[in-house]
């Protein structure tokens, strides 16, 4: 077996052992090298420089000084910070690692230790002015710290992302003020500028618990949720305390599923049970603005099938509220303003929706709205006549046959002027209304919006509403609104089958009107 001394060892001339002496001028000649780089701004270069210097010499308490300035210039501010409090370990009158180790603190948000190293930096020197001035600026992270807690509880978002603003002109480094701000550029919706700060922060530190949470927390609220939950996770492994993480990943994964339950009992035609699903889920976050936007937008869809027409309008209105942006939620209150007539509401919509996306269907819609609004400005012959927009036509002889007899004039000659002149008005439109809808080709103009003078000749200055009354009841010519006797038969028997209610009504008729419509009765009983 070989030995050592059986070895030929070859020493490496540059090997040689240094006396303590030599080692101190090596580890200058590095310093001031070092310095030479620093002086030219190649921080890389002074850093591997002034370790040679530490190597050569670790006691010296100014190597690690200069060392822990470059780290500074290289942003590497924890590493700064243990080279600064080594260097003061090894010399406590050392001012400069006091100023520079208060300086890291400041850098990385920890206002308190800073202050506390610039004042071991006064008692070494009263009348530095570059310790007085991070004094001031120690106190004033700490006031913004103050103030960016309560601005938190009072859920003033703008005042907490103010004041962070201030901070990190100090606390450059401090990752905690970052993710506090990103955190509250996401409660006011500013997710991109959110998203962005807390990508700067894992860019240097994956593993950071709070930055993957912010980012969960920007798609929580974009409505990414399985996204969202998977950063959450992230977050909980690398921070299994992360209460906040948690409670998201919590209300994130309720939010979907109460959410997913809700839209399939839509599609099943179970609405009650839908209504009932979107409400339970807004209940949940508050705070998920786009998400809840689309809850009130599904839950007044929801409402509209079940003919909770106004309902249906605030859900829609709240959604807006939520997302001005949302298309959807426009289209679904512009329909229920048209289902309850209100066609101003809902040409505005239709007009705020088509600004925003001039698409042909978006301009058809508007369009329809518009001629709505028109119509609704005419006279509403259906409403006149008390039918529907599609009643058939003997729904709509019935229903002239009733108001016809209703508003006749010798119905009411006993009452009194006023009344009389508002019946025979009334009388008139009903015979105005019949003439346009029994017509086939008026009523489809008229459906369509169209203008229809030209087609009714004047209707308000010749129209005469008892020839109309004549010739659906049948009878001869006449002046005035007297029953001839074909008339009076035929209205009396229609009085007597169809609305023998009204004639109690008749003892305030003209007497001989009467006794004529009760004669043609007794006639029309003995030839039935």
């Amino acid at each position: 077996m070989a030995t050592v001394d059986d070895c030929d060892v070859t020493m490496d001339p540059e090997m040689e052992i240094l006396s303590d002496e030599e080692m101190e001028r090596e580890a200058e000649s590095f310093k001031e090298q070092g310095n030479a780089y620093y002086i030219k701004k190649d921080y890389s270069e002074a850093f591997n420089y002034y370790t040679k210097a530490i190597d050569m010499c670790p006691k010296n308490s100014s190597y690690y000084g200069n060392r822990a300035a470059t780290l500074m210039m290289l942003s590497r501010h924890r590493e700064a910070l243990e080279d600064s409090q080594q260097a003061v370990r090894l010399d406590d009158t050392f001012m400069k690692g006091h100023l520079r180790e208060g300086k890291c603190h400041l850098s990385l948000g920890n206002a308190m230790a800073a202050s506390r190293c610039f004042h071991r930096v006064l008692e070494l020197e009263p009348d530095n002015s570059q310790a007085q001035q991070e004094v001031k600026s120690a106190d004033s992270v700490l006031e913004y710290e103050k103030m960016a807690e309560i601005g938190f509880e009072k859920r003033d978002f703008r005042m907490v992302v103010f004041c962070m603003d201030r901070a990190l002109e100090s606390a450059s480094a401090c990752h905690r003020f970052k993710v506090l701000k990103a955190e509250c550029l996401a409660m006011l919706g500013r997710y991109p500028e959110a998203q962005s700060v807390a990508s700067d922060i894992l860019r240097m530190d994956s593993t950071n618990g709070d930055a993957l949470y912010v980012r969960g927390l920007c798609l929580y609220y974009e409505d990414c949720i399985d996204k969202a939950v998977q950063f959450f996770v992230q977050a909980l492994r690398m921070a299994p305390d992360h209460e906040k993480a948690r409670l998201a990943c919590r209300n994130a994964k309720a939010l979907k599923a109460k959410k997913e339950d809700g839209n399939k009992a839509f599609k099943d035609g179970n609405y009650d049970a839908a209504y009932e699903l979107y409400s339970e889920a807004l209940t949940i976050d508050p705070n998920n603005i786009k998400t809840n936007a689309k809850l009130f937008c599904n839950r007044g869809t929801v409402g509209s099938k079940l003919k909770k027409i106004d309902q249906a309008i605030e859900d829609c209105t709240k959604a807006i509220k939520l997302d001005e942006t949302y298309i959807k939620a426009y289209l679904r209150r512009a329909q229920c303003y048209l289902d309850k007539e209100e066609y101003d509401e809902a040409v505005r919509d239709y007009e705020k929706v088509y600004q925003t996306e001039k698409t042909k269907e978006h301009k058809h819609l508007l369009k329809n709205a518009q001629l709505e609004l028109k119509k609704s400005k005419r006279k509403d012959y259906y409403k006149v006549l008390g039918v529907d927009k599609n009643a058939t036509e003997d729904e709509i002889k019935k229903a002239y046959r009733k108001r016809a007899l209703m508003h006749h004039p010798d119905r009411h000659s006993s009452a009194s002027a006023e009344v009389q002149k508002e019946e025979e008005k009334k009388f008139k439109e009903v015979g105005e209304a019949f003439t346009v809808l029994s017509d086939p080709k008026k009523k489809s103009r008229y459906d369509s919006g169209h203008d229809l003078e030209d087609d009714t000749g004047n209707m308000g200055a010749d129209f005469d509403a008892n020839n109309i009354f004549k010739a659906f009841f049948g009878g001869g010519g006449g002046q005035g609104y007297s029953f001839e006797a074909n008339q009076c038969l035929r209205a009396s028997r229609t009085l007597w089958k169809d609305d023998h209610f009204h004639l109690l009504r008749f003892q305030r008729m003209r007497l001989a009107a009467y006794v004529i419509a009760k004669e043609c009765c007794a006639l029309g009983s003995r030839n039935v």
